[in-house]
């Protein structure tokens, strides 16, 4: 996967994005967004897309979103007119392995159903470790793939085909696990199933306070 193709893909699902994705990751999105709204602050949605979650964040909370993709975020910026969302700071292009924000920004950095989407998600994951403050949470909806068995090669099978769509089948919890110990600064505060099918999770990891030497 590279970024320009993924890119690509975005764009051309924009125009459908809501009608696809909107009714089927509802329940997550709800969930992801509970969890961010009960830490509040200043809150980096990363893969905002159309800006579908942006309504139901708290009005106390400071809203910054960014994707990859510039057609799908003038959806984004549509909504955020109609609602009068006056709580976001800005709707902006960036790429999530390349965040141009200080360190410890935000108080909660938000990623639904982005990370199987990035082409080097422990570089991206890198970068929300790095600009969310120590206490702050990383909260993440995500595909978890089987990593093996059937499933597991069915997922390896469709790669070629979904990684043209903009998203990868194949990715198991190890990835996630493995990037935490790599990473050194979070830790891991919940990993539970999510509708649809049970393939999908929501994650969350909280940077630590103190960095052991």
């Amino acid at each position: 996967m590279k970024t320009n193709k993924v890119a690509a893909a975005y764009d051309r699902w924009a125009p459908i994005y809501d009608m696809v994705f909107g009714r089927v990751f509802r329940e997550g999105r709800s969930d992801a967004i509970q969890v961010a709204n009960k830490i509040g602050g200043r809150i980096l949605e990363v893969g905002v897309g159309t800006g579908i979650s942006l309504p139901g964040y708290a009005r106390a909370a400071s809203l910054y979103g960014i994707d990859i993709s510039d057609k799908i975020l003038d959806k984004a910026r549509e909504r955020v007119k109609r609602y009068s969302l006056n709580n976001v700071e800005a709707i902006e292009v960036m790429d999530a392995e390349a965040l141009t924000f200080e360190d410890s920004s935000f108080d909660v950095i938000v990623a639904q159903y982005v990370i199987t989407a990035v082409p080097n998600p422990e570089k991206a994951l890198d970068e929300f470790a790095r600009v969310v403050r120590p206490g702050g949470e990383i909260v993440i909806t995500t595909r978890l793939g089987a990593g093996k068995g059937l499933r597991g090669g069915i997922e390896k099978a469709l790669m070629p085909i979904t990684s043209r769509l903009g998203f990868r089948t194949e990715f198991p919890w190890s990835r996630y696990s493995n990037w935490a110990v790599a990473n050194g600064t979070v830790e891991l505060v919940e990993n539970r199933p999510i509708p649809p099918l049970g393939h999908f999770a929501l994650v969350r990891f909280r940077k630590r306070q103190q960095v052991a030497a």
